[in-house]
């Protein structure tokens, strides 16, 4: 199983840094997070300082762009990274799409695909294998010059990711894309019992088979050095989970393990603003089934059972932790074991 993480970049300047960390701490990937600045940039900077960490978006924004604006930096990283780069993509949700970028939703997931597949027309074009002729519902790319044409890519096209959490965005990444990134919320049964059944679906609409998609699962790991640190990142984790609970779209998770009411009552709670109830309601057997918990000598085995026969890669994610060397042992850990086998 890979294991990579999403860099903790509050500073883009630190980007020359900090995914060289990374590489060196063993990670076989490092990705960006689209929240305060732009995903691409960083790692362009990081390409320049790595020479072997696998860079990817995690998630970059989808619908605030559009086909052949995500196939030119796809194309580009891929380029400037010697072939290490993954375009990571995701919906985000419709208040955002609509208020903050001024752009349009609707339709999420055939949306999704769509994008998917054009991104993938418009590289065909490039690579010289088709014109480029693609007409959809929502997006339309017909015209294609010699002066706007970058050729074909020394690596070849990146993979593109697509990021979801229900039944139908999981269903695209298994028609059409090149891996699927697993949201956080979920457990070993909600993976088993929702999300891999639906991205099998998607897999049989393609004709292809399960070792043709890459899956990633971001996994939320509560560990820490002292009993002082541990109470706080349970604290954090506990917060996290409250509020992903209390969002309507994340109620299969809980559904699967029959806490339905829970959902209702964190949903009841937030609307009233009393968050530190919230956190309350997330007692230890939740915490356990969402997040891998345990002492850091516990954590690898703890994340290989709950992923086995699930995942081909894990995305160790963290509660405020912005030093990348604090999973260094649990990293090193991994890989032994992959080793091994």
């Amino acid at each position: 199983m890979k294991v990579y993480t999403t860099a903790p970049l509050e500073d883009p300047r630190k980007a020359r840094t900090i995914y060289k960390e990374l590489e060196d701490i063993g990670y076989d990937g490092g990705f960006s997070f689209e929240a305060k600045h732009d995903p691409f940039l960083a790692l362009a900077v990081a390409a320049e300082h790595t020479t072997t960490l696998r860079l990817g978006t995690g998630i970059a924004i989808a619908f605030a762009r559009n086909p052949m604006n995500l196939a030119n930096l796809g194309y580009d990283m891929q380029s400037i990274s010697g072939g290490r780069f993954v375009l990571g993509l995701g919906s985000q949700v419709k208040p955002h799409i609509e208020k903050r970028f001024s752009s349009v939703w609707s339709h999420p997931a055939e949306r999704m695909k769509e994008i998917v597949q054009a991104i993938k027309a418009i590289w065909g074009c490039w690579e010289g294998r088709a014109p480029l002729d693609f007409k959809g519902r929502f997006y339309t790319h017909t015209i294609m010059i010699p002066a706007f044409n970058p050729g074909p890519n020394p690596y070849g096209p990146p993979p593109i990711f697509t990021g979801g959490f229900g039944p139908l965005m999981t269903a695209v990444a298994g028609e059409v894309a090149d891996g699927f990134i697993a949201h956080p919320f979920n457990t070993r049964r909600s993976l088993l019992e929702n999300t891999l059944p639906a991205l099998e679906q998607g897999l049989a609409r393609s004709g292809r088979r399960r070792a043709d998609i890459e899956v990633m699962c971001a996994t939320l790991v509560v560990t820490a050095d002292t009993e002082e640190a541990f109470a706080a990142s349970k604290l954090a984790a506990r917060k996290q989970l409250a509020f992903y609970g209390s969002t309507p779209a994340y109620l299969p998770t809980l559904a699967c393990h029959g806490w339905d009411e829970l959902h209702r009552e964190l949903n009841r709670l937030s609307k009233a603003g009393r968050w530190d109830d919230m956190t309350g309601l997330i007692g230890d057997d939740i915490l356990d089934e969402i997040a891998v918990v345990g002492e850091r000598r516990e954590i690898a085995g703890k994340l290989e059972a709950r992923l086995a026969g699930i995942a081909d890669s894990v995305s160790i994610t963290h509660n405020r932790c912005p030093d990348p060397s604090h999973w260094a042992d649990v990293v090193a850990a991994l890989k032994r074991d992959r080793a091994a086998r």
